[in-house]
């Protein structure tokens, strides 16, 4: 059994405060050590955790999501970009503007390009949500 099954059996999709919040450290994590070089980080793991927190929908995760998916080419094309939208794309939008980071103006960026390519047509949370409950039954 690999780790994301593993990780999937003990705190499943929706996981509790608790599990939200060792689903960040863990996030946290890998990330370092896949930023550390390419590989080091597991990446259908971090692409498991990005689910949860994506599921949860809080717009304090977003940043933690990006720097996921930032870490490395392999994650960039693992985590998808709508990820970061769990509380909505304008909400996640306007959090971005709103936070005032360069790491936040990159990502808004990146998801303003997206929504141009039409790689949010027809998004929504909830349908994205069933997509990923469905992958991961």
């Amino acid at each position: 059994m690999d780790e994301d099954e593993e990780w999937l059996q003990r705190h499943g999709l929706h996981p509790d405060a608790r599990g939200l919040a060792e689903v960040r450290e863990l996030l946290a994590e890998q990330t370092r050590l896949e930023r550390g070089a390419q590989g080091d980080g597991y990446t259908p793991l971090m692409k498991l955790c990005c689910v949860q927190l994506f599921l949860a929908g809080a717009l304090d995760d977003v940043l933690l999501i990006w720097r996921a998916k930032t870490a490395s080419f392999d994650a960039d094309c693992s985590i998808d970009i709508q990820l970061l939208c769990g509380a909505g794309l304008q909400q996640t939008k306007t959090y971005l503007a709103a936070h005032g980071s360069e790491e936040a103006e990159r990502a808004l960026r990146r998801l303003r390009f997206c929504e141009e390519a039409e790689d949010f047509e027809d998004f929504s949370p909830e349908q994205r949500s069933a997509l990923y409950t469905a992958y991961y039954a």
